[in-house]
Order: structure tokens, then sequence, then C-alpha cells
């Protein structure tokens, strides 16, 4: 049986705002804050990186609406 390649066309419009790596020392930086703010309590870093990735989400997605 022969199969077909289907090439799915490039965006050209498309831009990366930041490489991953980026993204992810900013999330770092950002879930750090509320750690710091509990006086270095621990126990809540997966909270704090999530909700530090929700907000870089939400940060890029304004952004990319605008």
């Amino acid at each position: 049986m022969m199969q077909r390649i289907i090439r799915m066309p490039e965006r050209q419009d498309f831009q990366p705002t930041q490489s991953v790596g980026g993204l992810n020392e900013q999330i770092r930086r950002r879930a750090f804050e509320p750690y710091e703010a509990r006086g270095r309590e621990e126990g809540h870093d997966v909270e704090d990186w999530l909700r530090a990735e929700s907000e870089m989400a939400q940060q890029q997605s304004k952004a990319l609406a605008a």
C-alpha cells in the first residue's frame, strides 16, 4: 500500500515570542515570588509553578491578541 505524504504549508507570519528556555526562566522567577513572600515556606512549589505558568500564558494570549 502506498502512503501519501501531505505537507502542511508553513506559516510565514508565525514568530515565537520567546524561547522555551526563556519562558521557563520567567515562570521560575514568577513562581519564586510567592515562596519568598511566605517566608520561604516549602510545600507549595507545584502550586506556585502552575499559577506562574497560567499567568505567563494569559500574558502571551493578551500580547498575541493585541
